[in-house]
């Protein structure tokens, strides 16, 4: 199973903090770094917010091994076509290297704020799903698209330059609905990426998934497995109970969190593979602690992680 990193990019996220988290990301032999698409926190105070794109942009012009993306951009904030456009270009840029991470968008506080219209929860899924029509009719055909919906519409609509990629970059979906995000992922996406649930959780959505992919005349491995989930690490016991601040680890493993010392971390992940997880995007909140990152990766990686 592969490890990646994620971060929240609406926490604090500056241009130096970004630029020192990518070359480390990038030298530690993590597989990727992915990260959220936010105006702000769904809470105050505001923080510091890279745009997604531009600092996309940046970390494909300054890596060369690590895959990308967001986890995940929603459709409320651009116009799929938009969307589309810049990824299948940044992944060009990025000689194939960005998995194109969308969703429908769920923060009330920054859309009242900055005039976005979320929706009520049905019609936003409504939405989402014109949205991925968009999206993968202007990826994946070179011949001009129409399509007229109650949200997008398009008009002999071609994307140009073509996608060096044929189909352009993977499309993955996050959630963990089983009514409407699962039977999307299904139909739609390259990569399904569930978000904090534990493993045993994991193995029950990808049997169903399995069930949904035979209903779309798909193979199970047509749909890459990935998921998103928090991590309280410590280098050694006094390190992690200082991180825990009183909270009960066993709780937060229950709820999908990984928790522990590198014996306990790498047990936690060995069950997410056994689960059927390919990639997991391990959510590191502290966004100055590169030290922190590479004792991670030297804990996790198969050789230890790479010298810095």
């Amino acid at each position: 199973m592969d490890i990646a990193i994620m971060i929240e990019g609406q926490d604090g996220l500056t241009w130096p903090r970004w630029q020192r988290l990518v070359q480390a990301v990038e030298a530690l032999g993590f597989a990727g770094l992915y990260r959220s698409d936010h105006f702000t926190n769904a809470d105050p105070p505001d923080k510091d917010s890279l745009e997604l794109w531009l600092s996309l942009a940046w970390l494909a012009s300054h890596t060369t091994r690590i895959e990308f993306g967001p986890l995940v951009t929603p459709v409320s904030f651009r116009h799929p076509a938009f969307t589309a456009r810049m990824a299948s270009q940044l992944d060009d840029l990025a000689a194939g290297r960005l998995t194109l991470g969308v969703g429908a968008g769920w923060q009330v506080r920054e859309h009242t704020a900055f005039g976005f219209d979320l929706l009520p929860p049905a019609e936003r899924m409504d939405r989402f799903e014109e949205g991925l029509e968009v999206m993968t009719r202007l990826l994946r055909s070179a011949a001009p698209v129409s399509f007229q919906g109650r949200y997008y519409s398009l008009h002999e609509a071609v994307l140009l330059p073509r996608p060096q990629r044929p189909g352009g970059p993977p499309l993955l979906i996050g959630g963990n609905g089983p009514r409407r995000t699962l039977p999307l992922a299904a139909r739609y996406a390259d990569e399904w990426n569930a978000v904090l649930i534990p493993a045993a959780r994991c193995a029950e959505l990808n049997a169903h998934l399995d069930h949904l992919l035979a209903e779309q005349g798909r193979p199970a491995r047509a749909l890459r497995r990935s998921l998103m989930t928090g991590i309280v690490f410590g280098r050694d016991d006094a390190q992690l109970n200082a991180r825990l601040a009183g909270r009960d680890p066993a709780a937060l493993r229950a709820r999908g969190l990984i928790v522990g010392v590198g014996r306990q971390v790498q047990e936690q992940l060995h069950a997410l593979a056994a689960a059927g997880v390919q990639r997991v995007m391990l959510q590191w909140l502290a966004l100055d602690d590169l030290d922190g990152l590479e004792a991670l990766a030297a804990a996790t990686l198969p050789d230890g992680g790479a010298s810095r």
